[in-house]
């Protein structure tokens, strides 16, 4: 089990269209994610200090309904639950990381 992450939720200007704006490391990483017309979360973007924004331009792999209907249910809460949300964070990544820039990634500690 990876370390608790500390992982917010951040307000993004509108020019950045995602259904979920997430921060962590520090404001180092922000991560967009949307919810589908399956139900399902897709990891839209994630942005790295120093490396810049990767679009994963619709190529994404969901997280399953399961996983998804905690994270929706979650992300309602005042206070995210760090570890459960580390935990989604990481599987949204490991599902796309041949998408993600792997030297950000590594940079990171996010693989």
């Amino acid at each position: 089990m990876h370390k608790a992450l500390d992982i917010y939720n951040v307000t993004l200007p509108n020019s950045r269209k995602a259904d979920f704006h997430l921060s962590c490391l520090d404001s180092s990483v922000f991560i967009d994610y949307n919810y589908t017309e399956n139900k399902k979360i897709a990891l839209v973007r994630i942005s790295f200090d120093g490396f810049g924004c990767c679009e994963l331009n619709g190529k994404t792999n969901c997280l399953s309904i399961e996983e998804s209907e905690i994270f929706v249910r979650e992300i309602k809460q005042v206070k995210l639950n760090k570890q459960l949300f580390t935990e989604l964070f990481l599987k949204s990544i490991a599902i796309n990381k041949e998408l993600i820039w792997n030297d950000a990634l590594e940079k990171y500690n996010l693989i």
